[in-house]
Formats: structure tokens, sequence, C-alpha cells
């Protein structure tokens, strides 16, 4: 595991007091094609109850993944989908989307989920919105010998000597993302050359290297791409989402929900939202 740089996840907060861990970078473009992943844990239902109520995007994707309790998400594309443990949810945003994000009723007992922004090139930017999830579809699985669950959420992975494909397919920057569930003092071994971006986010346990140094929970690594992955857990186990991808390579401007090439391109974001241009979430 060549590392080439850590980032530790901060405490934020983000829609109606909803507190989270994020990594995030809209400046240096260290993670293209990824901008941001939010984890979203705790037990305490004061901690996410107020969830996003509706809220607009452009020129980004959103992929959410849930690994305990659930959300209820509804759009102005006319999608209500309740995704849950288990589930991902891809939404493509292009040139706007306004949605919504609410805790379900069993998420009294907890909530623990993701959501990764990843950016789009300027030529998509303005497409139309696209939206998948997988709440009907199962998520694909393969075990190595060594104690390492592969869930493949999105893309084409060989591990284990099996090639598995994920329902959701086609992320912006050639993006693809697995989780690696880790038992105590498991290892696996992949070869990801194909990708010029490589990183791991370790949501749970830790993960260590032949020098015995030890990496914890919301720390994301980047990895050299070229070298063979090879992860190990400690006896604490881990889990992970593995992050690959192919970098965009483009200037962008960041503001809230808006990301896109350029100021004006910005303003004319908030002008089409201000004046309903991205439309409305329909009433139930």
């Amino acid at each position: 595991m060549n590392i080439i740089s850590q980032h530790k996840a901060l405490r934020t907060m983000d829609g109606d007091g909803v507190n989270i861990s994020r990594v995030a970078d809209f400046t240096h473009g260290h993670f293209d094609p990824f901008l941001m992943i939010d984890e979203l844990k705790s037990d305490d239902k004061a901690d996410y109850i107020g969830g996003f109520p509706p809220h607009p995007h452009r020129g980004i994707e959103t992929f959410s993944y849930i690994l305990k309790g659930g959300m209820e998400h509804k759009d102005q594309l006319g999608n209500v989908k309740a995704i849950q443990a288990g589930d991902v949810q891809w939404m493509s945003t292009g040139s706007g989307v306004i949605h919504s994000e609410m805790p379900l009723a069993d998420a009294d007992t907890g909530l623990h989920g993701f959501q990764i922004w990843l950016n789009m090139p300027a030529s998509e930017k303005m497409r139309p919105a696209r939206y998948q999830d997988t709440t009907n579809t199962p998520i694909p699985e393969v075990s190595n010998s060594h104690g390492v669950k592969l869930r493949a959420l999105t893309g084409h992975w060989d591990f284990a000597g099996q090639t598995v494909t994920a329902p959701i397919q086609e992320l912006a920057g050639k993006a693809e993302i697995a989780d690696l569930i880790f038992d105590a003092n498991g290892s696996a071994e992949l070869r990801l050359d194909k990708h010029p971006f490589v990183g791991v986010y370790i949501y749970a346990g830790q993960l260590t290297n032949d020098t015995g140094e030890l990496y914890n929970a919301q720390q994301l690594l980047l990895l050299d791409a070229k070298a063979v992955l090879t992860l190990r857990a400690t006896a604490l186990g881990a889990g992970v989402l593995l992050l690959v991808g192919t970098p965009i390579k483009e200037d962008i401007v960041h503001m809230g929900p808006f990301v896109m090439n350029s100021q004006a391109e910005i303003r004319q974001a908030i002008d089409d939202y201000k004046n309903g241009r991205f439309g409305d979430i329909p009433p139930a």
C-alpha cells in the first residue's frame, strides 16, 4: 500500500442540523473526479432527524450508500424511494435536480450511510438529470479466502478470481466504488492500475501496513494507482470504501450545491433556481 497522501474527515453540519464527517476538496483537485465524501453515523436521533429538506443541485453526481437505517428520497422527476440498509442510489444531476432526503421511521435505531459527490465534465453538466437505485436489485458480493468480502456498488471488479458487475454503471470520471468488509486480520490484494485515481476511505476498524503503521476510521488514503494494492486489517477488522476513477482535469467553481466551470455559470444556476426553472417536488 503505497500512500500518496492522507486526509482526515472533519466534523461538520449540513441540511437541517445533521451532524456528519466530511472529506472534501473543491479547490485543488486532489480527489478528482471525486469532490467530497460525507459520512453520517450516529445512534442519536438528534444528530440526523432534521434530514435534508428540499434543495437543488447542478453539475454534480451524488452517490449514496446506506449501511444502517434509511432515508426517503423525493425529487422533481417524480422519484419517491426508500433507500435502506444495503441500498445504493445514484443521481446524475446534470442541469438540475431538486430533492429531499429525510430519515425513515426505522432510523430511530440509528443511521449510518454515505453520500459521495463526483464532478461532471463540462460537456455533460447541462444534460438532463438521471436517477437509478438498487432497491429492487441485489448488490453482488464475492469473498476471498483471506477474510474479505467485496460488495460491488458500481462498476466492474476483479476479485478473488471472479469478475463482478454492479447494477449501477457509467458514473462521471469512469468512477467505480466498492465496499470491502474485512474480518479480523483479513487481507486483500487488487490490481487497479487501469484507474489513474485510487483512494480508500476507512469507515470502521483499522488497516495496517508492513511496518505496523495504523490507519483508522474516518481517514481517506490516496494511493499509488500503479502499485499492486494490498490491504490488511488489524484484529479489529475493517470496513473500507474503495474509490477509483479517471480525473476530469477541469477547473471548477463551487458554491453550495452547485459545481460548475465559471462564476457566470454559478450565477446562472442561482438565477435558474430562484426563478423556479429547476421545477418542484410533486406533492404526496
